[in-house]
């Protein structure tokens, strides 16, 4: 068994950088920018009233009067200049004529036909300079985009932005067990429910997930599904990994020319993890059980995908808790504990729950927290500084 830092750095060497694609703006949420996007425009692209009032000339001071000549709205603005003692009615994000140099607002003048007379003056000139927020050339650099950055680009008057194409995931469930949800189970049967975390995980990250048919315990069945998965960036199976007589994937995968990274771990859950390379594109074999999959998939299917997608740092990022229970010594495993966090004085509060089986979803579904105890570790006591990963 190789420790969890280790499969981690081999299964990310396993990562095969996603092809260049253009994508609409509109398209590209969550998508992967690939390249430094630059903004095409200055941001305000002139100098625009941060406030309703009226744009004037010279000096202010309260009790000044001047003279109305004109108006300004958004998307309309004034074609003339102002003169001392001259005023522009003028309306926020329109753009500030030619020698103004304070809106004062609305509610601080008095106005009388044609005239205007200062009340009171608040602070700042309420001229929103040009570029103020950014100017031309300035870039965005790669990363995924949020919602809030399609409206920077957006700004930065950029139609479509080069991403990362999408890396598809093909999800293999394995084993005579199984059924789909909806069917109905032999005596002997269970219902198939990783591979909707998986593709569910798969699509948050960025992928395309399909799921494919259970392969069964056969070797033929084993091979007419890896034969469904070709043309997919990433193949990741569902149970038979194992080292038992029904444990056909490595075997089968091995006689179709899979290059293997590794072969088990020392963690739990998730021992029975498998990378490597098959037809060119990486592969891992994930645990049978429910918890043990989908922690495996937090901790290496998706900093696989994200290093597709190239992120910079792809690996996960532990936080810090203080621990709310005594812990026992973990032995030669890292054991990644289900946990539930609550609000601390500064950092939270993490508690494992008392039942860690591999089998039980109900404790994943109510964790939020994978408590991370190092291989190794001696006894920790309650109040003691830990570190977990955020479900």
């Amino acid at each position: 068994m190789i420790p969890v830092e280790e499969a981690l750095a081999r299964v990310l060497a396993l990562a095969n950088p996603m092809p260049l694609e253009q994508v609409a703006l509109a398209q590209a949420a969550g998508r992967w920018m690939a390249e430094p996007a630059f903004a095409r425009r200055d941001q305000p692209p002139f100098a625009a009233s941060a406030m309703d009032g009226y744009a004037v000339c010279g000096p202010v001071a309260v009790g000044d009067s001047f003279r109305v000549i004109g108006e300004a709205g958004a998307g309309h603005g004034f074609a003339g200049a102002i003169a001392v003692g001259e005023a522009l009615r003028i309306f926020t994000g329109a753009p500030v004529p030619e020698g103004a140099t304070h809106v004062v607002l609305q509610e601080d003048v008095r106005r009388d036909g044609e005239v205007i007379t200062i009340a009171a003056l608040s602070s700042g000139d309420n001229i929103r300079p040009r570029g103020n927020d950014f100017s031309v050339g300035e870039q965005v650099a790669p990363k995924r985009l949020a919602p809030n950055d399609l409206a920077l680009l957006a700004a930065m008057n950029l139609p479509q932005v080069t991403v990362r194409r999408r890396p598809v995931v093909a999800i293999i469930a394995t084993g005579d067990e199984l059924v789909m949800p909806g069917e109905d189970p032999g005596p002997d049967q269970i219902i198939a429910s990783n591979s909707f975390t998986i593709k569910a995980l798969a699509e948050a990250a960025g992928a395309e997930a399909r799921l494919l048919p259970i392969a069964r315990d056969t070797e033929s069945s084993l091979r007419a599904v890896f034969d469904l998965a070709e043309g997919a960036d990433l193949v990741v199976t569902i149970g038979g990994a194992s080292v038992g007589d029904h444990d056909l994937v490595a075997k089968v995968a091995g006689d179709l020319g899979m290059e293997r990274a590794f072969y088990k771990i020392a963690m739990r859950p998730g021992k029975p993890l498998m990378a490597g390379r098959l037809r060119g594109v990486p592969m891992l074999g994930l645990p049978g059980n429910p918890v043990s999959a989908i922690v495996c998939a937090h901790l290496f299917l998706l900093p696989l995908l994200r290093a597709m997608l190239g992120d910079p740092a792809p690996h996960p990022t532990p936080r810090k808790a203080v621990l709310g229970a005594n812990v026992a010594p973990t032995g030669p495993r890292t054991h990644y504990m289900r946990a539930s966090l609550q609000p601390g004085d500064g950092l939270p509060l993490i508690t494992p729950f008392a039942r860690q089986d591999s089998a039980l979803i109900t404790v994943l579904c109510a964790a939020d927290a994978l408590l991370i105890r190092p291989l190794g570790d001696a006894a920790r006591q309650a109040g003691e500084t830990v570190e977990y990963l955020p479900l």
